[in-house]
């Protein structure tokens, strides 16, 4: 049975290491001491140690690995399902600074494929956008999007060198209808590349079309490697169950 001493202590040990992951003095893939360490260092048991890891770790804060320690996990980005929001905010809300690039950008003749991401009825002009976003020194999230230019003609005289499309369209004009599709997706070659993971790792990928008054706005494809995002929905009680 642990005594009143080693339940204080490891109140404080969980509170000391929190403190530091959460306010990235200890930041994603910072290696924890070991626990003969900690336990040094607190003057506790190694049992002590080993259950606050042991409790970081059901947390979410940290990894264990074996034979190499414990290190601080690399976040977990929490987006709901249903909304509309800035890549920008989600990077920020993990305490990790955001930088972004653009990597394409191309004015031309919608194909047949980019009208039927659209669901445009008849040739139209697009701008297509390949930007690539960062939460601090890592890819974050690759995005791929299709901009209307009947819908949307304001958007040729943006070049978006340095603020994100998704952040001027919401800014900027009005949709009333959005649909979100959202599936998994093995990285190909060049995906992997451009996010820095392996080929094959999983992606969650969400692609939205959004319309407004005078027609379909834009289409997007978020791609995001697999173990930093995951997605939220929060429902009411209806009529059925």
């Amino acid at each position: 049975m642990t005594n009143g001493k080693e339940a204080t202590l490891h109140q404080r040990i969980l509170s000391d290491i929190e403190g530091r992951i959460v306010s990235g003095e200890w930041p994603p893939g910072y290696r924890l001491p070991f626990e003969v360490d900690l336990a040094i260092q607190y003057g506790c048991s190694r049992m002590t140690a080993n259950k606050v890891l042991t409790h970081l770790a059901r947390a979410g804060l940290i990894e264990r690995r074996k034979k190499s320690g414990s290190f601080v996990a690399q976040p977990v980005t929490q987006a709901a399902v249903l909304e509309i929001h800035s890549i920008e905010a989600e990077v920020r809300s993990l305490n990790l600074s955001y930088s972004y690039r653009l990597e394409r950008r191309v004015r031309r003749e919608a194909s047949a494929i980019d009208r039927q991401h659209l669901e445009l009825s008849e040739p139209a002009p697009v701008l297509d956008l390949v930007c690539l976003h960062h939460a601090g020194e890592r890819p974050f999230c690759l995005e791929e999007r299709l901009i209307n230019l009947t819908t949307v003609p304001e958007a040729e005289g943006e070049d978006f060198s340095s603020s994100a499309p998704g952040t001027w369209l919401i800014s900027q004009i009005p949709w009333n209808t959005a649909e979100h599709r959202i599936y998994a997706q093995s990285a190909s070659a060049e995906v992997a590349k451009t996010l820095d993971i392996s080929r094959n790792a999983a992606c969650l990928v969400i692609e939205r079309r959004t319309w407004g008054s005078t027609g379909p706005v834009t289409f997007v494809r978020f791609i995001y490697p697999g173990d930093r995002h995951a997605l939220v929905a929060r429902f009411t009680p209806g009529g059925e169950s």
